[in-house]
Formats: structure tokens, C-alpha cells, sequence
């Protein structure tokens, strides 16, 4: 059965400056269904970020396919919404006048805007902090902001780039909560792009491996954990299995990476 999302045989190479190339994707394919949360996980190199680029609309020249709801697409999506890693807020406007940007430029009159910018900053707890500029606030929250305004415009689909890279780790876990509290409620299509493997596990239903470049699916490991879930989860024994399952798969991979990084 077809998914919400699909990238059929999705393959990208880039040019590089002395004229040779960068095989960065090779003959990707991957299928999530509605309401699913799915981890793309692989060494440095492997392409993640382009798949995330290419899904978001932000690459057009590529090999393949994307679908949603079966339908070809090219460019961005009203469907799609996107959070990166870099921190995305504008330092002129209020966390409230941020979660609103889009729906401004789509024309939403100013009450019915704030009103919904409202009821997804309540959503990633930031609730207090409308009026608060972006240095008044903690990477954390920042990131939450960008969060919420990506949610503001209710996309089906979302996906997230290593939006937690730049955090600490006991933050990462804490708004991984969050990111499943989110998730529960809205009941949204996730695609989540990150090279941590603890993260991975902690909120995905099946968490794609990746190996080293060109970047292909190695293995798809279906995460059979209790839901709700949590950060609690992390020290059980079962939890611990996966992520050594998903280390020793990832383990090769990022040996290649590294030996390649040492002889540039």
C-alpha cells in the first residue's frame, strides 16, 4: 500500500569544483504511512541531508521520485513543513510574531493568525513567552519556536533536519519529550533526519540505516517499544538492545567515513 510519503529510487549526485562528481544518494526508496514516525540515521556523508532537501523541495535535480498521497511532486509542498538544525528565528520579531510569519505571508488576517500562533506556542510549552525576542531566549526554546511556526501552517507531513544537533544532550532528551507529546496530539506524519542513535530509538517507530556515501537504506529496524513513550524509556534493557543493534549496523559505515575524512 502506498504511504503518505514515498521516495521511489531517489539518486543524487553533485559537481564538484576540480570538475569530478559526488555520488551522494543511490537509488533510495521509502515508504511512511500516515500518523508514522520514521528516523533516517547514518554516518557523516551519507546523504541525509539531501534526502531531507530533496523531500522538502529545496533540491531539484535529482534521479527519482517523491510522492505524497501519491502524487508526484517537484519544489516545496503545502503538505510539507520543514525544521533545520540552524536556528531559524527571526531576531526582530516576538516568538509570537516568528509562529505567525507564515500564515502572514499567506494573507491570514492578524486575530485569526495570532490565534493560531497562540495555540502552538501553548503546544511546545512556550506558553508566556509571546512577547519574548529570540535573545531572551535558550536554544531550547528557540528551537521550539521554529517548531511551532512550522506547525503553525498544519502541514500534514514534517520534517525535522538534526533539530536538536546543536542542543546539549539533557535538552535533546527533554524536547525529544516534547517532539512525542506533539506528535500524539496531532497525529502527524514525521520524518525525522539525525545521527543520534539514542534519539532515533526514543521516538521512532522504524529507524532507517543508513550506509556511508553514496547513500543507500542498509536496513530498516522496526522499534517495538511501549507507547506513550518517553525519555524514561532510554534505561530499560530493551531499549539498550536496539541501540546496540542499530551501532553495530552503523559501526562499518562510519569507519568509511572517518578513513575518508583522515585522507582528504
Amino acid at each position: 500500500m502506498a504511504g503518505t510519503l514515498e521516495v521511489r529510487d531517489l539518486s543524487k549526485h553533485y559537481r564538484r569544483d576540480d570538475g569530478g562528481s559526488v555520488h551522494a544518494l543511490d537509488r533510495v526508496s521509502l515508504s511512511v504511512e500516515e500518523g508514522e514516525f520514521v528516523s533516517v540515521i547514518g554516518p557523516s556523508g551519507c546523504g541525509k541531508s539531501t534526502l531531507f532537501s530533496i523531500i522538502g523541495g529545496l533540491v531539484g535535480d535529482y534521479e527519482g521520485e517523491v510522492r505524497v498521497d501519491g502524487r508526484t511532486i517537484r519544489g516545496t509542498h503545502r503538505d510539507i513543513g520543514m525544521v533545520f538544525q540552524e536556528e531559524s528565528t527571526f531576531p526582530w520579531r516576538t516568538t509570537l510574531e516568528n509562529v505567525a510569519f507564515p500564515l502572514e505571508i499567506a494573507g491570514v488576517s492578524r486575530a485569526e493568525r495570532e490565534a493560531m500562533a497562540l495555540r502552538f506556542i501553548r503546544l511546545v510549552g512556550l506558553e508566556g513567552f509571546q512577547d519574548r525576542y529570540p535573545a531572551e531566549l535558550s536554544g531550547g526554546m528557540k528551537q521550539r519556536t521554529a517548531i511551532a511556526r512550522a506547525l503553525a501552517f498544519s502541514p500534514k507531513i514534517m520534517l525535522m533536519d538534526e533539530p536538536f544537533g546543536a542542543l546539549d544532550e539533557q535538552t535533546r532528551m527533554l524536547l525529544g519529550d516534547k517532539i512525542l507529546q506533539i506528535w500524539r496530539e496531532l497525529k502527524q506524519t514525521t520524518l525525522l533526519i539525525t545521527h543520534n542513535i539514542t534519539e532515533a530509538v526514543q521516538l521512532s517507530d522504524r529507524v532507517v540505516v543508513m550506509s556511508f556515501r553514496p547513500g543507500r537504506i542498509k536496513e530498516i529496524i522496526d522499534i517495538d517499544l511501549p507507547r506513550p513513550r518517553s525519555s524514561e524509556s532510554i534505561s530499560t534493557e530493551r531499549f539498550g538492545r536496539y541501540v546496540g543493534a542499530i551501532w553495530q549496523l552503523l559501526r562499518e559505515e562510519a569507519s568509511l567515513g572517518m578513513i575518508e575524512s583522515e585522507n582528504v
